[in-house]
Formats: structure tokens, C-alpha cells, sequence
């Protein structure tokens, strides 16, 4: 195989997201639940000769060193193939949205490197590497939505009905930084389960995250009120600045000047799900 043209890259929303506690080296306790949408970047990877691994930004321009060629480097150090790769990424998923897309394409660019390099390296070995990348990458190689819990790393697969959403992304972003070490971050919800998540899927629960992210960026409250104003229940997803409601098939969305709003449906699995073993 000499190339592979058009690899998906999904985000992912937090249905809830509670903060139940911090461990003693300072990381917080989480439980959420990671459910995929159909918000994808796209990555398009030709095979080199020599070991080079270069990156071409399509759309947005990208750090010289971002998640995506990170994982490339990891993977071909790990492995020691001689192959190098050419990237191109056409970036969709706007970045400190609370979607996950960094981590999303540092994920399809392990599982599409593992088969274009002739690898072979297990789900588990990709996940090892993946989590020293990112909390959230493994989940995204995991293929399926998520019971999260612990630190991000303790995953349980949970099955989802179909919903549409409305994502709606202010302007400005969020460093997730900023959130986590802020004095007034609510660190004491009580653990919940999956039957009680189970009872209400889609209104269970909330973000820890969000009363903080309100006081950093304004915008995320105008973004919960455009919601609110018509008639949706919403709210702020991982460490924002994006909010998201259910909505009808039906629903207008409409527009807000200075915010990115998009019609999303949940994804049963991840479109490279089974690309390791």
C-alpha cells in the first residue's frame, strides 16, 4: 500500500463531565461520557521513503510540532520502521473547542500509520502510545463512546441512541489550564454510575467545567443563552468554549455573528474502528 487518501477524524462531545476528586500528584478524577459526532477533520498520508515525516496544513495553519506529527514521530521511533510519511490535514474541528480534534487526529494518524507502514501493532500498543500524547487520544483509538472515568484513562463501552445536535463554538477558545487550576473549579461532585446515567442519557448530570469557563470567557454564556432562547437545554462540552443541545431533526439552527454553529449526529463507532487488533 502506497498511500491512504481521506482518513476521518471525528470530535467527540461530553455528554457530562464531573470533577469527584484530585489525586495526591495534583490530576483531577473524572467521570464522564465521550460520545463521537460526525464533526470530522480529514487526513490524507503519502508514504515516503527515508524516515522523513513533513506535515502540509490545508486549512488552518498548525504548530510545527502539533499532536499530528507527534504521533507519527512516536509511532516510527516505537516501532523503528524505516518508512517516513507526507501529511496533509484539512482541519474542520475549530481547536480549544472542547471537541477533541487534536487529539482525534494524533488518534486516526496512529491507525492509519500502523496500516501504512505494515506495523501491525495492537490496539493496546497504540493506546500506550497514544496516552503519552493525550488523556483523550486512547479513547479515540477505542473506537466506541465511553463510560470515562479516573484520570480519562479507565474506559467502559456504552451503547448510545441515535440524536442529532447543535454544537455551537464562540470565537474565542479555552486552555484547559486554565480551568483545571482555577481556585473557584468545583472538585467535589458526588461518583455517579453507568444505570444512572443510563435512566436519562442526554440530560443527566452537567460540567463541572462550565461555571468556570463563564468567568474566563463571556461567550460561552452567550453561546448557553442563544440555546436557552430557543427552548434547547444545553451545555458547555469538556473544557469548552463549544456548548452543544439535543435537537429535533427538524430544528433551524440559524446563525450568531462571530460563532460557528453546526448541526451534528452521534456516530455508533468510530469510522476506523477494527484498524487494529
Amino acid at each position: 500500500m502506497k498511500s491512504l487518501f481521506d482518513i476521518p477524524a471525528p470530535a467527540k462531545l461530553n455528554l457530562f463531565l464531573h470533577i469527584v476528586g484530585r489525586r495526591t500528584d495534583g490530576y483531577h478524577l473524572l467521570e464522564s461520557v465521550f460520545m463521537l459526532i460526525d464533526w470530522c477533520d480529514t487526513l490524507h498520508f503519502e508514504l515516503r521513503t527515508g524516515g522523513a515525516i513533513s506535515r502540509e496544513d490545508l486549512t488552518t495553519p498548525l504548530p510545527a510540532n502539533d499532536l499530528i506529527v507527534r504521533a507519527a514521530r512516536a509511532l516510527q521511533k516505537i516501532s523503528g520502521t524505516p518508512h517516513g510519511v507526507h501529511i496533509g490535514i484539512a482541519k474542520s474541528i475549530p481547536e480549544q473547542a472542547g471537541l477533541g480534534g487534536g487529539s482525534s487526529d494524533a488518534a486516526s494518524t496512529l491507525l492509519a500509520l500502523n496500516h501504512l507502514w505494515g506495523l501491525k501493532l495492537s490496539l493496546a500498543q497504540l493506546q500506550q502510545i497514544g496516552l503519552q500524547l493525550g488523556a483523550d487520544v486512547p479513547f479515540f483509538l477505542g473506537g466506541h463512546n465511553a463510560w470515562v472515568s479516573g484520570i480519562g484513562e479507565q474506559m467502559a463501552p456504552i451503547t448510545l441512541a441515535p440524536a442529532c445536535f447543535v454544537v455551537v463554538k464562540p470565537g474565542n477558545g479555552l486552555q484547559t489550564q486554565r480551568i483545571f487550576s482555577h481556585p473557584d473549579l468545583k472538585r467535589d461532585t458526588k461518583t455517579a454510575t453507568i444505570s444512572d446515567f443510563a435512566a436519562d442519557a442526554y440530560g443527566f448530570g452537567h460540567n463541572d467545567l462550565q461555571p468556570v469557563a463563564q468567568l474566563l470567557c463571556p461567550a460561552v454564556t452567550q453561546a448557553l443563552s442563544w440555546c436557552q432562547d430557543r427552548g434547547l437545554n444545553a451545555r458547555m462540552t469538556g473544557s469548552g468554549s463549544s456548548v452543544f443541545a439535543r435537537i429535533a431533526e427538524d430544528f433551524e439552527i440559524g446563525d450568531l455573528a462571530g460563532f460557528n454553529i453546526r448541526q451534528c449526529r452521534n456516530l455508533a463507532a468510530h469510522p476506523l474502528q477494527g484498524w487494529a487488533s
